[in-house]
């Protein structure tokens, strides 16, 4: 009888840890899918917000590119338009520098002829041609340099030699030995002078 009531206690007990197995297996395959859900549901999330992070960093990047690209097209519009209007400012440069010459030549052929008396009129011609060619050239911008009296520049002035003055001060222009011109406002030929010491 005792053996009978010990083989039911153990089987109660058998039973009670088979039923408590048991619930705590459901009680864990119910979380386990909690666990899954969780777990799977923060994986993408993640995943999301790294290509949301990365797809911001790549618009951030393109936007940086197109306003450095629109940067660099300002920048050559505004070249371009400036070498432009300096090219038609200055299209008659060539043109000017070469008739630069013929004009003192033309001054040289007064001063001769007005020495002497017999050439008269081929003196007056010659004048005549000289004052023509020299409107064309100041409607084309060019401007005769007066150095005479002005402190010596490099810029405008090509000195020759220093003489003594006692009119100027030292570092004067006392006589232009060649006329300089500007073409409008750019230096076409600079004036070869003699400078007071």
């Amino acid at each position: 009888m005792e053996e009978r009531e010990n083989t039911t206690e153990v089987r109660d007990e058998q039973t009670m840890t088979d039923q408590y197995e048991q619930e705590m297996s459901s009680h864990t395959e119910e979380a386990a899918p909690e666990a899954e859900q969780e777990t799977t549901s923060t994986a993408p999330q993640s995943e999301a917000e790294l290509e949301i992070e990365r797809l911001t960093a790549l618009a951030e990047e393109n936007n940086t590119r197109y306003l450095r690209a629109q940067a660099d097209f300002d920048n050559f519009r505004r070249r371009t338009v400036k070498e432009r209007e300096e090219l038609a400012k200055y299209a008659s440069l060539k043109l000017v520098e070469q008739l630069v010459p013929v004009l003192d030549n033309f001054e040289r052929a007064i001063q001769a002829s007005g020495e002497n008396q017999e050439f008269e009129s081929f003196s007056k011609g010659v004048q005549m041609i000289f004052r023509q060619l020299s409107q064309v050239l100041d409607q084309e911008g060019l401007q005769q340099m007066n150095a005479v009296g002005q402190p010596f520049n490099p810029e405008y002035h090509q000195a020759i030699m220093q003489v003594e003055s006692d009119e100027y001060e030292e570092g004067i222009v006392v006589e232009e030995v060649q006329k300089g011109y500007m073409l409008k406002d750019k230096v076409l030929r600079p004036a070869m002078v003699k400078v007071s010491m």
